[in-house]
């Protein structure tokens, strides 16, 4: 059974950080990325990575303060997201790509891209 379980989300004062995980199990993944979708909000991408780790991409909001990551012997995707905005505030997704394994350095910024999903974890932040 193919899983993604998203932990670490939470509520922290604007300026503060947090750490988001993601446990992937049931099958070999290509690309990952974190998607997040605010009240009222459209799913917007937050940030990806290829499978090597080589290729990352940010949305231009949390460039320069968001880092994604992966540990694929541990099949774990994180974020760090640090100096949080209040703004920055919504579900957080992890999503993964399932149809181009083996296609080097690959990562997208589409919604469409990714064929797997988790449930979500909240990010809350207060000014």
């Amino acid at each position: 059974q193919v899983q993604l379980v998203e932990s670490g989300g939470g509520l922290v004062q604007a300026g503060g950080s947090l750490r988001l995980s993601c446990a992937a199990s049931g099958r070999t993944f290509n690309a990952m990325a974190w998607f997040r979708q605010a009240p009222g909000r459209e799913r917007e991408f937050v940030a990806g990575i290829s499978w090597s780790g080589g290729n990352t991409f940010y949305a231009d909001s949390v460039k320069d303060r968001f880092t994604i990551s992966r540990d694929n012997a541990k099949n774990m995707v994180y974020l760090q997201m640090n100096s949080l905005k209040p703004e920055d505030a919504a579900i957080y997704y992890c999503a993964a790509d399932a149809r181009r394994l083996g296609v080097s350095g690959w990562v997208s910024m589409t919604f469409s891209a990714y064929d797997y999903w988790g449930q979500g974890t909240q990010v809350t932040v207060s000014s």
